[in-house]
Protein backbone atom coordinates (compact mmCIF):
# COMPACT_ATOMS: atom_id res chain seq x y z
CA UNK A 1 0.00 0.00 0.00
CA UNK A 2 1.34 3.37 -1.17
CA UNK A 3 1.00 6.77 -0.34
CA UNK A 4 -1.22 7.98 -3.05
CA UNK A 5 -4.11 4.51 -2.83
CA UNK A 6 -3.56 4.12 1.20
CA UNK A 7 -6.06 7.29 2.24
CA UNK A 8 -8.21 5.86 -0.65
CA UNK A 9 -8.46 2.01 0.72
CA UNK A 10 -9.08 2.67 4.19
CA UNK A 11 -12.06 5.01 3.01
CA UNK A 12 -13.51 2.48 1.57
CA UNK A 13 -12.25 0.06 4.53
CA UNK A 14 -14.69 2.40 6.54
CA UNK A 15 -17.28 2.26 4.15
CA UNK A 16 -17.43 -1.55 2.80
CA UNK A 17 -15.93 -3.34 5.60
CA UNK A 18 -12.76 -5.78 5.21
CA UNK A 19 -11.72 -5.53 1.25
CA UNK A 20 -10.01 -8.63 1.27
CA UNK A 21 -12.59 -10.65 2.54
CA UNK A 22 -14.82 -9.08 -0.12
CA UNK A 23 -12.92 -9.16 -2.95
CA UNK A 24 -13.41 -5.40 -3.54
CA UNK A 25 -9.64 -4.63 -2.86
CA UNK A 26 -9.09 -6.96 -6.24
CA UNK A 27 -11.99 -4.55 -7.91
CA UNK A 28 -9.69 -1.85 -7.19
CA UNK A 29 -6.39 -3.15 -8.00
CA UNK A 30 -7.68 -4.32 -11.18
CA UNK A 31 -9.06 -0.63 -11.78
CA UNK A 32 -5.65 0.27 -11.01
CA UNK A 33 -3.84 -1.70 -13.43
CA UNK A 34 -6.23 0.20 -16.26
CA UNK A 35 -4.27 2.98 -15.06
CA UNK A 36 -7.58 4.66 -13.37
CA UNK A 37 -6.17 6.99 -10.92
CA UNK A 38 -6.80 5.49 -7.08
CA UNK A 39 -9.67 8.82 -6.31
CA UNK A 40 -11.60 7.71 -9.91
CA UNK A 41 -10.88 4.00 -8.82
CA UNK A 42 -12.60 4.78 -5.08
CA UNK A 43 -15.34 6.66 -6.50
CA UNK A 44 -16.37 3.90 -9.41
CA UNK A 45 -16.23 1.32 -5.90
CA UNK A 46 -18.57 3.28 -3.78
CA UNK A 47 -20.86 3.79 -6.77
CA UNK A 48 -20.82 0.11 -7.16
CA UNK A 49 -20.74 -1.33 -3.48
CA UNK A 50 -22.83 1.31 -2.38
CA UNK A 51 -20.82 3.48 -0.91
CA UNK A 52 -24.37 4.90 1.35
CA UNK A 53 -26.63 2.86 1.80
CA UNK A 54 -30.13 3.44 1.71
CA UNK A 55 -31.85 2.16 5.15
CA UNK A 56 -35.12 0.50 4.36
CA UNK A 57 -37.37 -1.73 5.90
CA UNK A 58 -39.40 -4.90 5.08
CA UNK A 59 -42.21 -2.50 4.20
CA UNK A 60 -40.31 -0.16 2.03
CA UNK A 61 -38.92 -3.22 -0.02
CA UNK A 62 -40.06 -3.30 -3.83
CA UNK A 63 -38.68 -5.47 -7.32
CA UNK A 64 -35.13 -4.87 -8.26
CA UNK A 65 -33.66 -2.66 -5.71
CA UNK A 66 -30.21 -2.57 -5.21
CA UNK A 67 -27.43 -1.01 -3.07
CA UNK A 68 -29.67 -0.80 0.14
CA UNK A 69 -29.06 -1.46 3.76
CA UNK A 70 -31.88 -3.25 6.18
CA UNK A 71 -31.47 -4.69 9.39
CA UNK A 72 -34.19 -7.33 10.28
CA UNK A 73 -34.36 -10.51 13.13
CA UNK A 74 -34.13 -13.82 11.51
CA UNK A 75 -37.27 -15.80 12.07
CA UNK A 76 -36.21 -18.98 9.86
CA UNK A 77 -33.11 -20.65 8.22
CA UNK A 78 -32.13 -23.18 6.49
CA UNK A 79 -29.87 -24.15 3.67
CA UNK A 80 -29.16 -26.71 0.91
CA UNK A 81 -26.40 -28.02 -1.02
CA UNK A 82 -25.84 -26.91 -4.86
CA UNK A 83 -24.86 -28.87 -7.61
CA UNK A 84 -21.13 -27.72 -9.02
CA UNK A 85 -21.65 -25.84 -12.54
CA UNK A 86 -20.48 -28.21 -15.26
CA UNK A 87 -16.87 -26.17 -15.90
CA UNK A 88 -16.64 -23.86 -13.15
CA UNK A 89 -14.02 -24.79 -10.52
CA UNK A 90 -14.89 -22.68 -7.84
CA UNK A 91 -18.32 -20.94 -6.80
CA UNK A 92 -20.34 -21.62 -3.61
CA UNK A 93 -21.54 -25.00 -2.20
CA UNK A 94 -24.92 -24.09 -0.23
CA UNK A 95 -27.31 -21.59 -0.69
CA UNK A 96 -28.91 -20.38 2.87
CA UNK A 97 -32.55 -19.39 2.35
CA UNK A 98 -34.84 -18.51 5.32
CA UNK A 99 -37.39 -15.40 6.53
CA UNK A 100 -36.15 -12.00 7.80
CA UNK A 101 -38.80 -9.52 10.13
CA UNK A 102 -38.56 -6.39 11.30
CA UNK A 103 -41.61 -4.09 12.72
CA UNK A 104 -42.84 -3.32 9.64
CA UNK A 105 -43.38 -6.84 8.10
CA UNK A 106 -41.14 -10.06 6.98
CA UNK A 107 -39.73 -11.37 3.28
CA UNK A 108 -38.03 -14.26 2.49
CA UNK A 109 -33.90 -14.29 1.89
CA UNK A 110 -31.43 -16.10 -0.08
CA UNK A 111 -27.98 -16.06 0.85
CA UNK A 112 -24.99 -17.05 -0.93
CA UNK A 113 -22.23 -17.14 1.95
CA UNK A 114 -23.08 -18.27 5.96
CA UNK A 115 -24.91 -15.59 7.98
CA UNK A 116 -23.31 -14.78 11.35
CA UNK A 117 -26.61 -16.14 13.17
CA UNK A 118 -29.29 -18.30 13.78
CA UNK A 119 -32.54 -18.11 14.61
CA UNK A 120 -33.57 -15.28 16.59
CA UNK A 121 -30.35 -13.37 16.39
CA UNK A 122 -30.58 -9.62 14.26
CA UNK A 123 -28.34 -9.45 11.27
CA UNK A 124 -27.48 -6.02 9.60
CA UNK A 125 -27.08 -6.40 5.98
CA UNK A 126 -25.23 -3.69 3.66
CA UNK A 127 -25.38 -3.50 -0.15
CA UNK A 128 -28.68 -6.29 -0.28
CA UNK A 129 -30.79 -6.24 -3.52
CA UNK A 130 -34.24 -7.65 -4.34
CA UNK A 131 -35.95 -9.42 -7.22
CA UNK A 132 -38.91 -11.37 -7.72
CA UNK A 133 -39.36 -15.25 -7.25
CA UNK A 134 -42.92 -16.99 -7.97
CA UNK A 135 -44.46 -13.21 -7.62
CA UNK A 136 -43.02 -12.41 -4.07
CA UNK A 137 -40.03 -9.79 -3.36
CA UNK A 138 -36.72 -11.80 -2.19
CA UNK A 139 -34.21 -10.40 -0.29
CA UNK A 140 -30.56 -11.09 -1.61
CA UNK A 141 -27.30 -11.34 -0.13
CA UNK A 142 -24.99 -11.88 -2.21
CA UNK A 143 -21.11 -12.44 -2.13
CA UNK A 144 -20.28 -8.64 -2.07
CA UNK A 145 -22.68 -7.87 0.74
CA UNK A 146 -21.55 -6.88 4.01
CA UNK A 147 -23.43 -8.88 6.51
CA UNK A 148 -22.88 -8.49 10.77
CA UNK A 149 -24.20 -9.69 13.76
CA UNK A 150 -26.42 -6.98 15.85
CA UNK A 151 -25.49 -7.66 19.95
CA UNK A 152 -28.27 -4.63 20.80
CA UNK A 153 -31.63 -3.91 19.00
CA UNK A 154 -34.84 -2.44 19.60
CA UNK A 155 -36.41 -4.72 17.30
CA UNK A 156 -39.05 -7.03 18.52
CA UNK A 157 -38.52 -10.04 20.44
CA UNK A 158 -38.59 -13.34 17.91
CA UNK A 159 -42.34 -14.27 19.95
CA UNK A 160 -43.97 -11.22 19.02
CA UNK A 161 -42.08 -11.04 15.16
CA UNK A 162 -43.49 -14.44 14.78
CA UNK A 163 -47.13 -14.05 15.90
CA UNK A 164 -49.16 -13.76 13.10
CA UNK A 165 -50.67 -9.90 12.41
CA UNK A 166 -54.10 -8.62 12.58
CA UNK A 167 -54.53 -6.48 9.36
CA UNK A 168 -56.94 -3.86 7.96
CA UNK A 169 -56.78 -5.33 4.18
CA UNK A 170 -55.47 -1.48 3.07
CA UNK A 171 -52.05 -2.36 5.27
CA UNK A 172 -51.95 -6.04 3.49
CA UNK A 173 -49.16 -6.50 1.09
CA UNK A 174 -45.63 -8.06 -0.19
CA UNK A 175 -44.45 -8.42 3.28
CA UNK A 176 -47.26 -9.95 4.62
CA UNK A 177 -47.07 -14.09 4.42
CA UNK A 178 -49.69 -14.49 7.11
CA UNK A 179 -52.21 -12.22 8.26
CA UNK A 180 -55.54 -12.17 10.90
CA UNK A 181 -58.16 -10.40 9.11
CA UNK A 182 -62.25 -9.34 9.70
CA UNK A 183 -64.22 -8.40 6.33
CA UNK A 184 -67.72 -8.75 4.72
CA UNK A 185 -67.82 -10.75 1.55
CA UNK A 186 -68.55 -8.60 -1.52
CA UNK A 187 -68.36 -11.99 -3.98
CA UNK A 188 -68.54 -15.61 -4.01
CA UNK A 189 -68.46 -18.19 -7.24
CA UNK A 190 -67.24 -21.69 -6.96
CA UNK A 191 -65.72 -23.62 -9.87
CA UNK A 192 -63.71 -26.73 -10.61
CA UNK A 193 -59.64 -26.30 -11.47
CA UNK A 194 -57.41 -29.18 -12.35
CA UNK A 195 -54.57 -29.42 -9.71
CA UNK A 196 -52.16 -31.73 -10.72
CA UNK A 197 -54.42 -33.98 -13.28
CA UNK A 198 -56.96 -33.91 -10.58
CA UNK A 199 -60.19 -32.02 -10.08
CA UNK A 200 -60.99 -29.93 -7.15
CA UNK A 201 -63.04 -27.38 -6.10
CA UNK A 202 -62.07 -23.63 -5.23
CA UNK A 203 -64.00 -20.82 -4.52
CA UNK A 204 -63.11 -16.69 -5.38
CA UNK A 205 -64.43 -14.09 -4.95
CA UNK A 206 -63.90 -10.38 -2.92
CA UNK A 207 -63.39 -9.23 0.49
CA UNK A 208 -64.40 -5.90 1.64
CA UNK A 209 -64.06 -3.87 4.94
CA UNK A 210 -63.93 0.00 5.82
CA UNK A 211 -60.33 0.64 3.95
CA UNK A 212 -60.62 -1.42 0.57
CA UNK A 213 -61.51 -4.46 -1.12
CA UNK A 214 -59.09 -7.82 -2.48
CA UNK A 215 -59.86 -11.05 -4.20
CA UNK A 216 -59.58 -13.76 -2.18
CA UNK A 217 -59.79 -17.58 -2.96
CA UNK A 218 -60.48 -20.48 -0.35
CA UNK A 219 -59.30 -24.30 -0.75
CA UNK A 220 -61.28 -25.55 1.38
CA UNK A 221 -65.20 -25.40 2.08
CA UNK A 222 -67.24 -22.83 3.38
CA UNK A 223 -69.92 -23.66 5.33
CA UNK A 224 -72.33 -21.32 6.14
CA UNK A 225 -70.64 -18.16 4.50
CA UNK A 226 -72.44 -16.58 1.72
CA UNK A 227 -72.37 -12.91 0.16
CA UNK A 228 -72.95 -10.71 3.06
CA UNK A 229 -71.50 -12.93 5.76
CA UNK A 230 -69.09 -10.91 7.89
CA UNK A 231 -66.49 -13.21 8.61
CA UNK A 232 -63.17 -13.22 10.88
CA UNK A 233 -60.20 -15.10 9.19
CA UNK A 234 -57.30 -16.10 11.19
CA UNK A 235 -53.85 -17.72 9.52
CA UNK A 236 -54.55 -16.72 5.86
CA UNK A 237 -51.71 -16.86 3.37
CA UNK A 238 -50.67 -13.66 0.97
CA UNK A 239 -50.26 -14.61 -2.32
CA UNK A 240 -49.19 -12.07 -4.89
CA UNK A 241 -50.29 -11.71 -8.64
CA UNK A 242 -48.39 -8.93 -10.36
CA UNK A 243 -47.93 -6.47 -7.56
CA UNK A 244 -51.42 -7.16 -5.87
CA UNK A 245 -51.85 -9.56 -2.71
CA UNK A 246 -55.09 -12.28 -2.31
CA UNK A 247 -55.98 -13.77 0.36
CA UNK A 248 -55.68 -17.39 0.65
CA UNK A 249 -57.67 -19.55 2.68
CA UNK A 250 -56.16 -22.87 3.15
CA UNK A 251 -57.05 -26.20 5.45
CA UNK A 252 -55.04 -24.59 8.28
CA UNK A 253 -56.99 -21.04 7.79
CA UNK A 254 -59.69 -20.75 10.08
CA UNK A 255 -62.92 -18.85 9.05
CA UNK A 256 -65.51 -17.90 11.53
CA UNK A 257 -68.60 -15.88 11.37
CA UNK A 258 -68.99 -12.43 12.73
CA UNK A 259 -71.86 -12.61 16.07
CA UNK A 260 -74.38 -9.93 15.63
CA UNK A 261 -73.34 -8.77 18.77
CA UNK A 262 -69.86 -8.31 17.37
CA UNK A 263 -69.80 -7.23 13.81
CA UNK A 264 -71.76 -3.93 15.65
CA UNK A 265 -68.66 -3.24 17.18
CA UNK A 266 -66.56 -2.75 13.82
CA UNK A 267 -65.94 -0.02 11.61
CA UNK A 268 -68.18 -1.42 8.44
CA UNK A 269 -71.09 -3.23 7.92
CA UNK A 270 -72.13 -4.80 4.53
CA UNK A 271 -74.20 -2.16 3.12
CA UNK A 272 -70.84 0.43 3.68
CA UNK A 273 -68.45 -1.50 2.34
CA UNK A 274 -70.62 -2.38 -1.02
CA UNK A 275 -70.92 0.94 -2.06
CA UNK A 276 -68.94 2.17 -5.30
CA UNK A 277 -65.40 3.08 -3.92
CA UNK A 278 -64.99 6.83 -3.66
CA UNK A 279 -62.73 8.40 -6.51
CA UNK A 280 -59.10 8.69 -5.74
CA UNK A 281 -56.51 11.22 -7.26
CA UNK A 282 -53.51 9.59 -9.09
CA UNK A 283 -50.53 10.77 -6.91
CA UNK A 284 -52.96 8.81 -4.10
CA UNK A 285 -52.70 5.30 -6.27
CA UNK A 286 -49.41 5.98 -7.33
CA UNK A 287 -48.13 6.16 -3.41
CA UNK A 288 -49.11 2.58 -3.45
CA UNK A 289 -47.66 -0.82 -4.71
CA UNK A 290 -51.58 -1.96 -6.18
CA UNK A 291 -54.41 -1.46 -5.09
CA UNK A 292 -57.79 -3.57 -5.92
CA UNK A 293 -61.37 -2.19 -7.18
CA UNK A 294 -59.81 2.32 -7.21
CA UNK A 295 -61.93 4.38 -9.34
CA UNK A 296 -60.18 7.61 -10.97
CA UNK A 297 -61.04 10.20 -13.45
CA UNK A 298 -58.44 12.18 -15.93
CA UNK A 299 -58.18 13.86 -19.01
CA UNK A 300 -56.35 11.36 -22.12
CA UNK A 301 -53.54 12.75 -22.84
CA UNK A 302 -51.83 10.08 -24.94
CA UNK A 303 -52.91 6.99 -27.02
CA UNK A 304 -49.78 4.81 -27.27
CA UNK A 305 -48.63 3.24 -29.91
CA UNK A 306 -50.19 -0.92 -29.40
CA UNK A 307 -53.69 0.75 -29.92
CA UNK A 308 -56.21 -0.70 -32.11
CA UNK A 309 -56.35 -3.52 -33.67
CA UNK A 310 -54.05 -6.57 -32.82
CA UNK A 311 -53.77 -10.33 -33.06
CA UNK A 312 -53.61 -12.97 -30.14
CA UNK A 313 -52.41 -16.29 -29.85
CA UNK A 314 -54.89 -18.93 -29.97
CA UNK A 315 -53.44 -20.49 -27.35
CA UNK A 316 -52.49 -17.98 -24.66
CA UNK A 317 -53.59 -15.24 -26.32
CA UNK A 318 -50.44 -13.06 -26.11
CA UNK A 319 -50.38 -10.68 -28.59
CA UNK A 320 -48.19 -11.41 -31.44
CA UNK A 321 -46.29 -10.02 -34.28
CA UNK A 322 -46.47 -11.07 -37.85
CA UNK A 323 -48.28 -14.68 -36.87
CA UNK A 324 -45.74 -14.82 -34.44
CA UNK A 325 -46.24 -15.68 -30.81
CA UNK A 326 -43.22 -15.91 -28.64
CA UNK A 327 -44.05 -19.03 -26.86
CA UNK A 328 -46.37 -21.25 -29.53
CA UNK A 329 -44.18 -19.68 -32.81
CA UNK A 330 -46.38 -19.24 -36.00
CA UNK A 331 -50.06 -19.40 -35.16
CA UNK A 332 -53.11 -18.03 -36.88
CA UNK A 333 -53.79 -15.07 -34.46
CA UNK A 334 -57.33 -13.91 -33.57
CA UNK A 335 -58.49 -10.06 -34.17
CA UNK A 336 -58.77 -8.40 -31.10
CA UNK A 337 -59.10 -4.56 -30.00
CA UNK A 338 -57.88 -2.96 -27.45
CA UNK A 339 -56.74 0.90 -25.91
CA UNK A 340 -53.67 1.54 -24.25
CA UNK A 341 -53.77 5.55 -22.53
CA UNK A 342 -52.06 7.41 -20.62
CA UNK A 343 -54.58 9.43 -18.20
CA UNK A 344 -53.15 12.85 -16.39
CA UNK A 345 -55.84 14.37 -13.39
CA UNK A 346 -53.06 17.45 -12.94
CA UNK A 347 -51.79 15.47 -9.82
CA UNK A 348 -50.11 12.26 -11.97
CA UNK A 349 -50.43 10.18 -14.89
CA UNK A 350 -50.86 6.48 -15.59
CA UNK A 351 -51.19 3.84 -18.37
CA UNK A 352 -54.52 2.25 -18.53
CA UNK A 353 -55.34 -0.50 -20.64
CA UNK A 354 -58.67 -1.36 -22.09
CA UNK A 355 -60.00 -4.18 -22.98
CA UNK A 356 -62.26 -4.99 -26.19
CA UNK A 357 -65.55 -4.49 -24.77
CA UNK A 358 -64.32 -1.11 -22.84
CA UNK A 359 -62.32 -0.26 -25.84
CA UNK A 360 -65.40 -0.66 -28.33
CA UNK A 361 -68.13 1.54 -25.74
CA UNK A 362 -65.57 4.66 -25.61
CA UNK A 363 -64.59 4.40 -28.73
CA UNK A 364 -67.76 4.12 -30.23
CA UNK A 365 -66.96 1.72 -32.80
CA UNK A 366 -67.22 -2.05 -32.71
CA UNK A 367 -64.18 -4.03 -33.65
CA UNK A 368 -65.70 -5.19 -37.19
CA UNK A 369 -66.22 -1.46 -37.86
CA UNK A 370 -62.87 -0.87 -36.89
CA UNK A 371 -61.72 -3.42 -39.53
CA UNK A 372 -63.60 -1.61 -42.03
CA UNK A 373 -61.92 1.68 -41.06
CA UNK A 374 -58.45 -0.40 -41.86
CA UNK A 375 -59.53 -2.29 -45.10
CA UNK A 376 -61.01 1.02 -46.74
CA UNK A 377 -57.44 2.99 -45.72
CA UNK A 378 -55.44 0.57 -46.94
CA UNK A 379 -53.34 1.07 -43.47
CA UNK A 380 -52.76 -0.82 -40.31
CA UNK A 381 -52.27 2.05 -38.12
CA UNK A 382 -55.67 4.16 -39.88
CA UNK A 383 -57.52 2.68 -36.96
CA UNK A 384 -54.88 3.86 -33.63
CA UNK A 385 -54.15 6.85 -35.79
CA UNK A 386 -58.53 7.49 -35.95
CA UNK A 387 -58.29 6.76 -32.07
CA UNK A 388 -55.85 9.49 -31.59
CA UNK A 389 -57.88 12.08 -32.83
CA UNK A 390 -60.90 10.83 -31.01
CA UNK A 391 -59.66 10.36 -27.74
CA UNK A 392 -56.81 12.93 -27.09
CA UNK A 393 -57.97 15.38 -24.64
CA UNK A 394 -60.79 13.46 -23.47
CA UNK A 395 -62.15 13.33 -19.76
CA UNK A 396 -63.02 9.78 -18.72
CA UNK A 397 -63.19 7.87 -15.14
CA UNK A 398 -62.04 4.45 -14.76
CA UNK A 399 -62.61 1.70 -12.25
CA UNK A 400 -59.95 -1.00 -11.99
CA UNK A 401 -56.96 -2.23 -10.76
CA UNK A 402 -53.57 -1.00 -10.49
CA UNK A 403 -50.02 -1.51 -9.99
CA UNK A 404 -46.97 0.09 -9.82
CA UNK A 405 -43.70 -0.94 -11.16
CA UNK A 406 -40.41 -0.01 -12.88
CA UNK A 407 -42.14 1.69 -15.50
CA UNK A 408 -44.69 3.96 -13.58
CA UNK A 409 -48.64 2.94 -13.05
CA UNK A 410 -50.62 0.26 -14.93
CA UNK A 411 -54.24 0.60 -14.64
CA UNK A 412 -56.55 -2.48 -16.40
CA UNK A 413 -60.00 -0.83 -16.43
CA UNK A 414 -62.92 -3.00 -16.04
CA UNK A 415 -65.42 -0.07 -16.48
CA UNK A 416 -65.12 3.01 -18.02
CA UNK A 417 -67.81 6.47 -18.37
CA UNK A 418 -67.90 10.09 -19.32
CA UNK A 419 -68.78 12.20 -15.66
CA UNK A 420 -70.66 14.68 -17.10
CA UNK A 421 -72.03 15.10 -13.57
CA UNK A 422 -69.26 16.83 -11.81
CA UNK A 423 -68.10 19.18 -14.37
CA UNK A 424 -69.52 22.35 -12.08
CA UNK A 425 -67.25 20.71 -9.34
CA UNK A 426 -64.06 20.76 -11.64
CA UNK A 427 -64.81 24.27 -13.13
CA UNK A 428 -64.72 25.86 -9.61
CA UNK A 429 -61.72 23.75 -8.67
CA UNK A 430 -60.01 24.51 -11.92
CA UNK A 431 -60.70 28.22 -10.30
CA UNK A 432 -59.54 27.97 -7.06
CA UNK A 433 -55.71 26.68 -8.40
CA UNK A 434 -56.21 29.77 -11.17
CA UNK A 435 -56.08 32.34 -8.08
CA UNK A 436 -58.83 34.26 -6.50
CA UNK A 437 -59.29 36.78 -9.79
CA UNK A 438 -60.96 34.43 -11.59
CA UNK A 439 -63.02 32.51 -8.74
CA UNK A 440 -64.70 36.08 -8.24
CA UNK A 441 -65.79 36.49 -11.73
CA UNK A 442 -67.26 32.94 -11.96
CA UNK A 443 -68.51 30.73 -14.94
CA UNK A 444 -71.54 30.32 -16.44
CA UNK A 445 -71.99 26.93 -17.35
CA UNK A 446 -74.22 26.47 -20.53
CA UNK A 447 -75.60 23.26 -21.99
CA UNK A 448 -72.76 24.25 -24.64
CA UNK A 449 -69.79 23.84 -22.60
CA UNK A 450 -68.41 26.89 -20.09
CA UNK A 451 -67.70 30.39 -20.52
CA UNK A 452 -66.45 33.37 -17.96
CA UNK A 453 -68.37 36.39 -17.63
Amino acid sequence: MDEKTAPHLEELTRALGDLEKTGIRAEFDKLLAFRVSPEVAKETILRKFGGKWRILKVKDLSASLKNFEITGRILDIGEKPLRPQEGVREGPSKLYTGVLADETGSVMFSSWKELPGSVGDVINIKNAYTRLWQNRIRLSIGEQSLVSKVSDSSLPLLSELSRTPAKKLIDIGAADFSVNTAACVLQLSHREVSVRGKQSKVISGVLADETARLPFTAWVELPGIDIGSIIRIEGAQIRMFRGMPSINLVSSTKVSSVAAEDADKLAFTFESAAKDPAPLKIEEIASRDSMFDVVTAGNVVSVRPGSGIISRCPECSRVIQKANCRVHGKVEGIRDMRIKAVLDDGTGAMSVMFPRELAEIIYGKTLEEAEQLMFSDISKDAVYEDLRRFLTGRYLAVRGNSSNGEYGISFVAEHAWVPEDDLDVRVVELLRRLGPDEEEQGPEVSGGGVSFA
